[in-house]
């Protein structure tokens, strides 16, 4: 919090230094960073961002504020350009042009969670954990192995969920056993963190360089040994302190529904719809993805005739389905996608889109990636995602867009991606550890762990840059 505090107002005095400056010169195409309009814009977004932050204790959904910091951004935006003279249609280009960011990514991220929830809804990841339950691993075995799967399954799946199953495997084998616990969760994160940074599919922030055109698919694929790094030498450390006790395997048995491996088939096509729409027909990912859904909704509609199930759309208020008559339905997937987080990009997105119009953004990249230089500067966006969301701070560098190889591109995708890593709170799949183990794995039983993952950390961009020195 102090280092976050700390970056805002280096940010709000970098503003006055950049503001002095381009007044020097007598320059007007600067002066809305010294508004008071522009100066209310990043403090609502200061104050949103703080309220998300303390999510957790004031249990206020964190797409709330920053939804609301957006628009009110927005509307300072469109009075500061008609005090300056600045034609209203510039602003209203701007926010479209935003909107269209964010729509597709929301389109990409619907489509994927429907396919995660449908997965679920037909057991498969109940039947993985189940398998692994019982078993009878060590617990030496059993961190190795949950450590792996999260590093292995997250470029597909996302971290949370990846997170949330391992996690799951790890308190059903060990119970009791806290501190087993606690380390096999920091492991679970690191791998699956570390997991989603070589893959487009593995994070949003890695969705969004690759949507933006910054990388492309295959290239991504240069971080496989970096993020494979990152994870295997805090693990290594760790796994020292793992016993070798054997607990006593579960007895569970969990079957797929039916369907359940050509829904699996059926999402790897998509993912081949999407880059190929993306690679060979130079349209959006996002569009892709939504072909693919289709895919899934006709295939719905055949588990419901195979299944011999209730095949009505509308059926009178006051009428409950049965258990058992419960259809497979598409749109009871999607209903269940992640909302809250999808309209926290929604903010995320225009809040900062509105900032870079008052011209913050220009200013802060030339203080981090001319003052500080490429690779520093993209070391600290991954230092920054551990206190700050990685999705913000990814998105800003996106929107600075400062001239960059490859090499570096691909370093901050790495940075943002598995610095979250650092700290409990600095990944969602860190922050959903802690409220499925509370009071075992915790803010403090993490950080006592950071200097191994840092360890990681600098390991895996030293890694980069020497293994992948010819993108540079």
């Amino acid at each position: 919090m102090k280092i976050f505090s700390f970056f805002c107002m280096a940010l709000l005095g970098s503003a006055v230094q950049s503001f002095a400056a381009g007044h020097g010169g007598g320059e007007t195409a600067v002066s809305l960073t010294s508004t008071a309009f522009g100066y209310a814009s990043l403090a609502l977004f200061v104050l949103a961002y703080i309220l998300v932050i303390f999510e957790e204790r004031t249990h206020l959904r964190k797409s709330k504020p920053v939804m609301m910091a957006a628009g009110f951004i927005w509307i300072l935006l469109a009075l500061t350009y008609r005090q300056v003279g600045i034609p209203a249609e510039q602003a209203h280009e701007a926010i479209l042009h935003n909107i269209t960011e964010y729509a597709e990514l929301m389109l990409f991220l619907l489509a994927a969670m429907t396919y995660i929830n449908s997965m679920d809804e037909r057991n498969v990841f109940q039947a993985l954990r189940s398998w692994l339950v019982s078993r009878g691993f060590s617990l030496r075995v059993v961190f190795w192995i949950t450590g792996l799967l999260s590093f292995l399954i997250s470029p597909i799946a996302d971290n949370l969920t990846t997170a949330l199953l391992m996690g799951a495997v790890v308190m059903a084998v060990a119970k009791e056993n806290k501190k087993f616990i606690a380390l096999a969760c920091i492991n679970i994160v690191v791998g699956a963190n570390a997991g989603g940074a070589f893959s487009p599919f593995g994070d949003i922030t890695t969705l969004m360089v690759w949507q933006k055109g910054q990388a492309t698919f295959g290239q991504f694929f240069y971080l496989f040994f970096p993020s494979l790094i990152n994870w295997v030498i805090p693990a290594s450390i760790m796994s020292m302190f793992v016993s070798r006790e054997v607990p006593p395997p579960l007895d569970e048995k969990v079957v797929m529904k039916f369907g359940a491996r050509r829904i699996i088939l059926l999402f790897f096509l998509t993912i081949v719809t999407a880059v190929s729409f993306h690679n060979f027909l130079e349209l959006p990912p996002a569009a892709g993805m939504m072909l693919g859904l289709s895919y899934l909704g006709f295939f719905s509609y055949y588990i419901k005739r195979v299944e011999k199930r209730s095949h009505e759309y509308d059926r009178p208020l006051g009428i409950s389905i049965e258990a058992h008559d419960d259809p497979f339905d598409i749109f009871k997937r999607v209903a269940r996608a992640e909302w809250d987080t999808l309209l926290f990009f929604y903010g995320v997105i225009l809040c900062v889109g509105g900032l870079s119009q008052f011209g913050y953004l220009a200013m802060v990249s030339h203080q981090m990636y001319v003052g500080l230089g490429a690779t520093y500067a993209n070391v600290l966006v991954g230092i920054l995602s551990a206190i700050v969301d990685n999705i913000p701070v990814m998105f800003a560098v996106l929107t600075m867009d400062p001239a960059m190889p490859l090499g570096q591109w691909l370093l901050v995708t790495l940075t943002a991606g598995v610095g979250g890593s650092l700290l409990s709170i600095g990944s969602a799949a860190g922050v959903a550890l802690m409220g499925t183990a509370r009071g075992t794995y915790t803010f403090g039983a993490h950080l006592k762990w950071m200097p191994v993952v840092a360890l990681g950390y600098a390991a895996s961009i030293y890694a980069h840059i020497f293994i992948n020195s010819r993108l540079f």
